[in-house]
Order: structure tokens, then sequence, then C-alpha cells
């Protein structure tokens, strides 16, 4: 899956710290938030300071060409996010949970004010996102608990000095750090309430086509070849994963089938993939320790793992056509998702898919 996840529940804590139900949970949100832009200090001063190691230094200095690029070149905004930086001291900035049912790939929503609803929980604790999970599988879903290393705000909180940089992501291989930026900048574009498959997919293919441009003008030959071997496990896996996922939506999908030989199909589908996983690391030609991290990705897979993954995929090539449509022309292309995000969500995704054929 990608990096990056807009959480966003931060803002909406701030907002709802009255009179909302399950106060406890907002509460951490707020105080979890908090804590990160407390810690958060501005680049300069970090890169001009002698105990800064050279290592961090570098990537420091890194992220802010990747910064003034997204807005000279990606006409990204120009604001405070990602010009401080914050060592959390973990390895990920929220820990999101996933639910979904036994047979569908439909993600339980959570709803909150400014984001809407979205498909996932987030919690600056993993032993509580972990209890949150426990409870909803005890419900009967199928659930995950996944690490996410940055998120957005949606630039309601750039007056605070913005969403920073992250130890949880600063070292990630240059290619992938710059799409990581541009993917949680893209949110402060454009973000249509309550339908996180739209946002995601936006995000997602302002990554791709920013990420591909900063290797191909601003990347040095060894860079870019770092981040071919990232990214070329990382679409085999999606390539791989997409088929399965499609499926396991016939499957459920299948009128008047029984619910036990739903689940006899569906097991024979996820042994499959598992077989097929492993077929695909043997033939990719990269050391099987490489694909460490999807060895547990595939092992716990379900129902809550694709459906999360689908929010990524799913509108990706059509965002992607409807950017090559508009002459590759940054502006414009924000200016036809911003017109989309207005309409109503059915047919924002039935336009979108038109358009990118049409």
């Amino acid at each position: 899956m990608g990096v990056a996840a807009v959480a966003g529940v931060a803002v909406a804590a701030t907002l709802c710290l009255s009179g909302c139900a399950n106060l406890g949970y907002y509460w951490q949100t707020a105080m979890g938030h908090l804590n990160i832009m407390a810690s958060a200090r501005p680049v300069e001063e970090l890169v001009a300071e002698a105990q800064t190691s050279p290592r961090l230094r570098e990537r420091l200095l890194l992220s802010q060409r990747i910064r003034a690029y997204a807005v000279s070149e990606l006409k990204l905004p120009d604001n405070p996010s990602y010009r401080r930086y914050a060592d959390l001291h973990r390895n990920a900035a929220v820990w999101n949970v996933t639910a979904a049912p036994a047979y569908s790939l439909e993600l339980k929503t959570w709803c909150f004010p400014v984001t809407g609803c979205v498909g996932y929980r987030g919690y600056y604790d993993e032993a509580k996102a972990r209890g949150e999970a426990s409870e909803l599988a005890q419900e009967g879903y199928e659930v995950n608990v996944y690490p996410v290393t940055a998120y957005s705000t949606l630039g309601l909180m750039n007056w605070a000095g913005g969403d920073p940089l992250l130890n949880t992501f600063v070292n990630y291989p240059e290619g992938e750090l710059a799409r990581l930026i541009f993917h949680e900048l893209a949110h402060q574009v454009v973000y249509a309430k309550n339908d996180t498959t739209f946002n995601e997919s936006f995000a997602t293919a302002v990554e791709r086509l920013g990420g591909t441009r900063w290797l191909q003008t601003q990347a040095g030959e060894v860079a870019r070849q770092e981040y071919a071997a990232f990214d070329g496990r990382r679409r085999m896996f999606r390539e791989l994963s997409r088929g399965v996922r499609q499926r396991l939506k016939e499957l459920y999908d299948t009128p008047g089938l029984e619910p036990d030989a739903k689940g006899l199909a569906k097991g024979r589908i996820m042994a499959q993939f598992r077989a097929d996983y492993e077929a695909l690391k043997a033939r990719s030609g990269f050391d099987p320790a490489l694909w460490r991290g999807y060895d547990r990705w595939v092992r716990d897979a379900n129902n809550a793992y694709f459906g999360a993954q689908a929010a990524y995929d799913e509108l990706v090539p059509a965002f992607e056509a409807l950017f090559h449509a508009g002459g590759d022309d940054w502006q414009r292309f924000y200016d036809a998702a911003r017109e989309l995000s207005k309409l109503p969500k059915e047919e924002r995704h039935r336009k979108l898919k038109e358009a990118s054929v049409g």
C-alpha cells in the first residue's frame, strides 16, 4: 500500500471537544496531534545546528528542494507545511484501524467534522488501535491495524505551522520522499467529504505524476535506480493484489450464493494468492529479504486489507487520464478535480471515469 493517508481527525477533534460522542477518542486525537506540532522545529534551524547529524541535515535539505519543486513545478500550495521537522521517537505517526464484513470489500466508515466519513480510524497509541480492532473483530468484522507514517490536516493547521516532516518518513528513498510530500500536499488542493476513494486516488495520481517528473529532471542516476527497484516490487505486488481483489469482489457479488459456499471459494482464492505471491518473489530476481515488508501483509490479508488498498488504486488511472487530457497542465487538472469534488459521489465517480475514456 501507499505509505501515506489522510487522518485529518486531529482537526476534527479540535472542533468537537464539546458535545460529541466518544469524547475520549477525540481527546487522544487532539493531544496526539498537538504533541507532534509542539515537537516540530524549523528546518533551517536544525540544518544550522552543529549537533544535527550529517545524514539528517542532508535529508532535510533534500526535503526543502522537493518542497520548492512542489510549488514551482507542480503548482502545489506554498504554505508552512513540511518546512518544520519533528522526531517522534517511534516508527509511525498514527496507527489506522480498518474493518470490513466477511463477504464484502466495503470498509466500515467513521464520521468526523470537517473530514466527513472515512474508511479508517486513527490512533496515536498502537495499543488503543489494537484494542479497537479487537472489539470490531468480536463484532464479526475482518480487521487490520497498520502504521501510518504521514497524514494531512488538509491545510487547516497551516496557521499553527502546518504539517511537519517526521522521522517516520524523512529517510525514505529520494523518489518515495518526493511522492509522499506531493501526496500530502495534494490533499490540501482537493478534498471531497465522505469519499475516501476519490481523495486518495487523486493524491496518489499527483504523487505518481509528480514523482516521475522529479526523478526524471531532479534526481541523480543512483536515486533513480534505487527508486526503480523499490517501485518495481510495489508495482508487481499491486498487480497481483488487484487481481485478487477483483476475484473476491466478483465472488461476493454473486447472487444467490450461500455463505458456506462463499467461504469455501474465498479460502481457495486466498490460498492461491499466497501461492502466487511466493512464486512472484521467486521469479522477481530481487533478494527475498527485500520483500519482507509485504510478507506480513500477505500472511494476514483479509477484506479490510484489500478494501483499504482499493481506496488508493481504484480511480488513479482515471485521474491520470484527466491530467493528460488537460494537456499535462497542473492548474487545469486541479481545477477539473475540484469541480468533480462538488458533485454527488456517484456522479463524480461516473464523470471521472467517462472523462478518462472520452
